[in-house]
């Protein structure tokens, strides 16, 4: 994620520019653990059901992603989670996450 050079806060989405002061930033690795801090599961969408969620990573920055390899059922607010990266079809593989 990115991280600013003069006020050292970590942020996302990212940018060149920080959203807090408007030092510039530099890629930083994150630990890629997290929690979920609000989440939906859509089963109409189509055939397959999927859970949209905002995943507090231990950083402090909140994400959108999606809760893979999981029943659905048992995702809940408060879990914690692990970044894991699912394949697209024509592009970069998506960070998702993963209950721990």
């Amino acid at each position: 994620m990115r991280h600013c050079n003069d006020c050292g806060k970590p942020h996302w989405y990212p940018r060149t520019l920080c959203p807090f002061c408007m030092g510039e930033t530099t890629w930083k690795a994150s630990a890629g653990r997290g929690t979920i801090y609000s989440y939906s599961v859509t089963r109409r969408a189509g055939p397959t059901p999927f859970c949209m969620a905002y995943v507090t990573l231990d950083e402090g920055v909140t994400m959108m992603t999606r809760i893979v390899d999981c029943d659905l059922d048992t995702v809940r607010i408060g879990q914690k989670v692990e970044l894991t990266f699912t394949p697209t079809d024509n592009g970069p593989p998506m960070p998702t996450f993963r209950p721990v």
